[in-house]
């Protein structure tokens, strides 16, 4: 039988026999033509049928359950979320191999801000044994990166949210293996992020992270989410992408809306917002 990631999970009641005990007895069937068919394979164990278009409803919500399931094992109950570009270098990657722009170099000391973001939310997340305050990022390199490298810093697990894309390559080696989910939807993949977020930090970044900037200011905006701090690292990067002011003027958001982030430029900055906000001081 192949291995499985839920194999260790301990929770089953039912009385009627497993999937597993089936797999089993299935694969000691006598070869027939029948029994060969792709018709008589177990739907469960059949990928072709799995990955039809029409199934699409079904791996929505497997993969929406699988990264569920294992972080309700490991009891994790609150995250921070870490949104940044994949393309940001760390200082010591500035003037090496590839050419960058200038502005690109600059913002590498944003990389070391989300470093040491990470291990001061980290340290936190130690003293509730890991359960608390999990650092997450998408998983990837750049600023995401160095949220997982600033949790082990600080000898804390963090969380991995990868997505397959045609340009991305394996998950960076900071992510705690078994905290490492790969998504084929994005949809489910930003689900995952904000479902336990008590905090969330936007580095700057391309489209993907104005796109997951943007999804979490709306819900909260409209009530479909509870309020947390959204912390924008690089007051003078964001400033200069987005005029929050000619939408204020404009009518198209309130007055208020504006209220709904902060800015910040260190990371000692960012974490004692978010312990005022939780009572942590």
């Amino acid at each position: 039988m192949k291995g499985n990631s839920m194999s260790k999970r301990s929770t089953r009641v039912s009385k009627l026999a497993s999937v597993e005990e089936d797999l089993q007895l299935a694969e000691r069937v006598p070869q027939t033509p029948q029994t060969t068919s792709p018709a008589y394979r177990l739907a469960v164990d059949d990928a072709d049928f799995l990955h039809l278009d029409e199934m699409r409803g079904v791996r929505l919500q497997l993969e929406l359950m699988k990264p569920e399931l294992i972080m309700r094992d490991r009891g994790i109950a609150s995250t921070v979320i870490m949104f940044g570009g994949a393309r940001i270098p760390s200082p010591e990657q500035v003037g090496k191999g590839k050419k960058r722009s200038k502005t690109l170099d600059d913002l590498s000391r944003y990389y070391d801000e989300a470093r040491k973001f990470a291990c001061l939310v980290s340290q936190e997340s130690v003293r509730s044994y890991g359960h608390e305050f999990v650092i997450t990022t998408g998983g990837g390199p750049g600023i995401m990166e160095a949220g997982n490298l600033g949790a082990q810093d600080a000898g804390a697990a963090s969380i991995g949210l990868n997505i397959v894309l045609p340009h991305e390559q394996a998950p960076n080696a900071y992510v705690t293996p078994d905290l490492c989910f790969n998504f084929h939807y994005f949809a489910i993949r930003k689900m995952h992020f904000l479902m336990r977020a008590k905090a969330i930090t936007i580095f700057p970044g391309g489209f993907g992270t104005l796109d997951e900037l943007f999804e979490v200011l709306t819900l909260i905006q409209t009530k479909r989410m509870d309020p947390v701090p959204i912390l924008l690292f690089a007051p003078e990067f964001w400033n200069s992408i987005i005029n929050f002011e000619a939408l204020k003027q404009a009518g198209t958001i309130s007055p208020e809306d504006l209220d709904l982030f902060a800015f910040v430029d260190t990371a000692e900055q960012a974490w004692s917002l978010i312990q005022k906000h939780y009572g942590l001081t």
